[in-house]
């Protein structure tokens, strides 16, 4: 199966949930509020669950920049669906790429970066990011 693919079949997916569905389709995608290139597929927002946690497609434009940041109150996981890219956490520079699961523990410092092909995540957040 083609990295492609793989981000598409999840950017057409759907939640299913034992009393709803929702189609990934359906949902918009929105500009990140401050990094340019970054667009955020809000899958699970925080009102759903409670602010327990929430989940998100991310999307960053070839060469595109989530810069340097911490989340003081959230463990937040990567899963790289498409393209290519490093993270750099806690100083340590991960290659990115399709299958690659990070782990960024509450106060990690990290940025990402994409490659020349761009990068998809699915990011989740525990407890809620927004």
């Amino acid at each position: 199966m083609e990295n492609s693919t793989v981000f598409e079949r999840f950017n057409n997916g759907r939640l299913a949930l034992p009393d709803a569905e929702t189609a990934f389709a359906d949902i918009p995608w929105s500009a990140h509020p401050v990094f340019r290139g970054v667009e955020l597929k809000h899958i699970v927002p925080a009102a759903q669950t409670g602010g327990a946690f929430s989940f998100h497609l991310v999307r960053l434009a070839p060469g595109a920049v989530i810069g340097r940041h911490v989340h003081e109150q959230q463990l937040e996981t990567h899963e790289v669906i498409g393209g290519s890219g490093t993270c750099l956490s806690n100083g340590a520079s991960l290659e990115y790429q399709p299958g690659t699961v990070s782990i960024l523990p509450k106060n990690s410092p990290h940025e990402v970066t994409a490659g020349a092909d761009g990068l998809c995540l699915f990011a989740k957040f525990f407890p809620a990011l927004c």
